[in-house]
């Protein structure tokens, strides 16, 4: 079909998606053409596409779930026929609305994937930061501790003022996700880390502006810590599961590793729920059964 290999080259040089993703949408689209030469009991044709109804894409979807494909790769599978769809709506061959009412299949919760506390480390030391000038590396190192020294969000992290550390504070006062606050320890680690970047900040902080500042003096933005992240990452050996984001989660799961009670890591994080705490028990099951066997009076 001509207008496929069409889409399929605008993906590659218009929208400059990588070769893997093109890669896959052809097959993808090939897979289900496929289907729809069984379906139709005869090659597929243009005028097949523009009659789809959203039962033709439930038919393929449950088809290729029959054949062992799970939800990731159906939900890309279904991205890969909207975006042929509306391709060839935009020239007016076919009608993409029976593909876009049909809910994505439900994504699986993938567990988290905590860096190793020496990885974790590592990552957080001013001399691994790869920016040249030393107030940025300081800027740098400073963010990632309190990822993983305190166990914030990256938003926390870059919403904390000046006040904040005024003095020598022992605890910090975190606004997360809808508004709750909590009180997280500041270890003296990430106090000094902080301190350090203060010093060699060029920007006045004090105050109610932000603690941590852009190169031209502006709030930081979490992009940069993120393109830092997988600067240091290639730099370091790292998988691409290590993110500033794995850095919470390492904090969490070595917490828990050392002994530290789901309770209590709840309330660090900021959860809402002891269940969306309990995701990190599949970290370290290893460790939960070590302490069943010891303290369990049935074990």
């Amino acid at each position: 079909m001509t207008e496929r290999q069409n889409w399929l080259g605008a993906l590659a040089q218009e929208r400059r998606l990588s070769a893997k993703t093109v890669e896959a949408y052809e097959r993808d689209t090939r897979q289900f053409l496929t289907f729809l030469t069984g379906h139709l009991s005869g090659p597929a044709r243009l005028g097949d596409i523009e009659a789809l109804r959203p039962a033709d894409l439930r038919g393929f979807l449950a088809a290729r779930r029959k054949d062992g494909a799970g939800a990731r790769t159906l939900g890309r599978g279904l991205a890969g026929l909207r975006s042929f769809l509306r391709y060839l709506e935009r020239r007016g061959l076919a009608n993409a609305a029976g593909a876009s009412a049909i809910r994505s299949p439900k994504q699986p919760k993938s567990l988290p994937k905590p860096l190793s506390d020496t990885d974790a480390l590592e990552v957080v030391t001013e001399g691994a930061q790869l920016a040249e000038e030393p107030w940025i590396a300081a800027r740098n190192s400073a963010v990632l501790t309190l990822l993983y020294g305190c166990g914030l969000r990256i938003a926390e992290a870059l919403d904390l003022t000046g006040n904040d550390f005024a003095g020598t504070p022992t605890a910090l006062r975190i606004t997360g996700k809808g508004g709750k606050t909590r009180v997280v320890p500041l270890i003296s680690a990430a106090n000094d880390v902080v301190n350090r970047y203060r010093g060699l900040c060029p920007y006045h902080i004090d105050g109610d502006a932000p603690l941590f500042r852009g190169a031209r003096g502006g709030k930081l933005q979490p992009g940069i810590i993120q393109r830092e992240m997988q600067k240091l990452r290639g730099a370091l050996g790292l998988p691409d599961t290590a993110t500033p984001h794995a850095l919470r989660h390492s904090f969490a799961t070595h917490l828990l590793a050392g002994g530290g009670d789901l309770r209590t890591i709840q309330e660090l994080l900021g959860h809402a729920s002891l269940s969306t705490t309990q995701v990190y028990t599949g970290v370290d099951s290893t460790r939960l059964l070590e302490i069943y066997d010891r303290a369990h009076p049935r074990a």
